[in-house]
């Protein structure tokens, strides 16, 4: 069985005649559809009004000069166009044939073969019968002709040629066979079975994305109902302690008789919830650091409202960072800290180093960066969403106050659209079933509204134009920011499979820190090679303690270790400093226990 409950077993058409088809029962198809037809109306209401107030206008792809360029350079060398179509046409021609030696009976073998890891193409039927196997192929085809021809422009800017070739594989992921009724064989499959009904569910589940975004539609990819902030996840016991206009900190309640002396301050990514590190109880890196004997401290970024719409990059280090420090040191009596950044808090933590450093303050000892980025110069594919003609645009809509409506969750899930959008697509509104239970994919739909300032500075001077590898190209509270200034000792988590922050690009940032610093490589991707627990053991990891310039020739040198990273990062922090005292409950210190943890921010879901 698959994720989706679907049996890759059944039978295909190929090998047994299909069931007779049926309609379900009038009532219950009657009763249907006139829900069905309410919630439309009120559904296309919703919608008008909404386009009425907003009328945005936008066009945040802004990819058409880029296609017109690539058509321009194309068209002044005609003959490799031909050459590719002759090409193409041949690879045609062997098809038909071989399909055409197939009914006949004969043995053939493919023309293209998809790749075993496109989960596309795993029903039986794709190969055993064959016009879905020529339907497939010439997909195939299809994809590896287009995608030759955008990668042989040459005289395109780097940007505008990694913009090309994105959106051309966008366009061939949208179009596959697999996205349409009438040639997925399982959605065939499928409609015969239960005669229909599936589509019927299928269109139930795909007006409650759109009245869950508003007349938007918002892909449900997790299965919504299946979890519960403070029971399924985010459920490790604690208290909030402190709490501002961006944060709640919370302290989480021993596990050991003893704890560390210097507490362990977290600062997961300011776009999302708090708990990617408190998931379920077996894969929670904060009860698993907890039960290592770190008193861990989390911040829970606020939703932007009316009290943060103003703050920017720098109210994020002063009443973000900075405040979560003093805030700690109340509560324990401990001025020094261990700190770990996620992802853009990886970017702020390295920020408020530089600023510490600038000033003479040096309350972080340690400094955990997880699949963060420090240098920009080449940030992988999520620069193609980040030019100067597209940041105006996100500029403009924040001027006229259009709200970002998950805008930023349904770009990242661009990258990875296959695995993140289009499975979601036939598994929901085709085959008509519910989405699998997934904390990871839950955690991913529960955004955090970041203020326009902050986001404006960061997309603009740190992402755009690379300011902060730059000695001085930043300054926060009047202080110019130099990263060569930090000596704190850091540790680098990045991931192989990262789509986000790419490992090079967070190798690169690693070395403009000038304290000694360890590098490690995580297999899988962004989220799933961080939150590897040791119990789990599904992904190694690579250490090398040589940082030489280039990241191929670490690699080269690195060391695979089976098993999570997160006994490796344990004992690299307690080498610093291994001091125990009593074990600290919160609001045993000076700052009194506020409410129950995962706290009240975390429940607020952006509107």
């Amino acid at each position: 069985m698959d994720q989706r409950g679907t049996s890759r077993n059944a039978q295909t058409p190929s090998s047994a005649a299909p069931p007779e088809f049926a309609l379900g029962s009038p009532a219950v198809l009657g009763r249907s559809m006139a829900d069905i037809a309410e919630r439309s109306q009120r559904l296309v209401a919703d919608w008008l009004h909404r386009q009425s107030r907003d009328a945005p206008d936008l066009h945040p792809m802004n990819i058409a000069h880029a296609f017109m360029e690539m058509t321009a350079q194309l068209m002044r060398d005609p003959a490799e166009v031909t050459r590719a179509q002759l090409g193409l046409w041949q690879d045609y021609m062997t098809l038909w044939q071989n399909t055409t030696r197939r009914m006949w009976g004969m043995k053939t073998g493919p023309v293209i073969e998809a790749d075993p890891k496109d989960q596309r193409f795993q029903d039986s039927a794709w190969k055993e019968v064959e016009v879905f196997d020529f339907i497939k192929q010439s997909y195939l085809l299809t994809a590896r002709y287009v995608q030759g021809v955008v990668a042989r422009v040459d005289k395109l800017d780097p940007k505008t040629a990694q913009k090309v070739d994105f959106y051309s594989r966008q366009f061939m992921d949208a179009i596959s066979p697999t996205n349409f009724l009438l040639t997925n064989p399982e959605v065939l499959r499928k409609t015969v079975e239960t005669g229909g009904e599936n589509l019927l569910r299928g269109l139930s589940n795909l007006l409650s994305d759109l009245e869950r975004g508003r007349g938007k539609l918002t892909l449900g990819t997790a299965g919504l109902d299946a979890f519960r902030i403070g029971r399924d996840v985010a459920a490790t016991p604690g208290k909030v302690v402190f709490q501002n206009d961006l944060l709640q900190l919370i302290q989480y309640s021993p596990a050991t008789r003893t704890v560390l002396k210097r507490p362990l301050l977290v600062a997961p990514p300011w776009n999302r919830k708090f708990y990617v590190l408190d998931l379920r109880p077996q894969n929670s890196f904060v009860r698993w650091a907890v039960e290592q004997g770190h008193t861990v401290f989390v911040i829970s970024w606020a939703n932007s409202d009316g009290r943060s719409s103003e703050k920017d990059f720098e109210h994020y280090i002063s009443e973000g960072t900075l405040a979560a420090l003093d805030a700690i040191e109340r509560a324990t009596g401990e001025r020094e800290v261990n700190a770990i950044g996620y992802c853009q808090s990886g970017t702020l933590l390295a920020s408020t180093l530089a600023w510490m450093a600038a000033v003479g303050d040096d309350r972080i000892k340690s400094a955990t960066f997880l699949t963060t980025m420090l240098d920009f110069k080449e940030a992988g594919e999520l620069g193609v969403f980040i030019d100067e003609e597209q940041l105006r645009t996100l500029e403009d809509t924040e001027q006229r106050g259009i709200p970002d409506d998950g805008r930023m969750t349904a770009t990242l899930n661009l990258l990875r659209a296959n695995d993140l959008i289009w499975s979601f697509v036939v598994n929901n509104y085709m085959l008509g079933h519910e989405p699998f239970p997934f904390d990871l994919l839950y955690w991913n739909s529960d955004t955090t509204e970041v203020p326009t300032l902050m986001q404006r500075f960061y997309l603009r001077w740190i992402y755009q134009d690379n300011l902060l590898r730059e000695p001085g190209g930043i300054e926060i509270m009047g202080q110019p920011i130099d990263l060569g200034r930090i000596r704190t000792p850091s540790y680098f988590l990045s991931t192989c499979g990262d789509h986000i922050a790419p490992w090079r690009s967070a190798y690169a940032g690693m070395r403009l820190l000038d304290g000694p610093s360890r590098f490690v490589l995580a297999a899988s991707g962004h989220v799933a090679g961080v939150i590897n627990p040791p119990q789990g053991g599904r992904y190694s990891y690579w250490t090398n303690a040589e940082h030489p310039a280039e990241p191929a020739a670490w690699l080269a040198g690195a060391t695979e270790m089976a098993g999570s990273w997160w006994p490796d990062w344990h004992r690299w922090v307690t080498a610093l400093d291994n001091a125990h005292v009593p074990a600290r409950m919160p609001g045993d210190g000076a700052l009194p226990a506020m409410e129950d943890a995962p706290g009240s921010y975390v429940r607020a879901w952006t509107d």
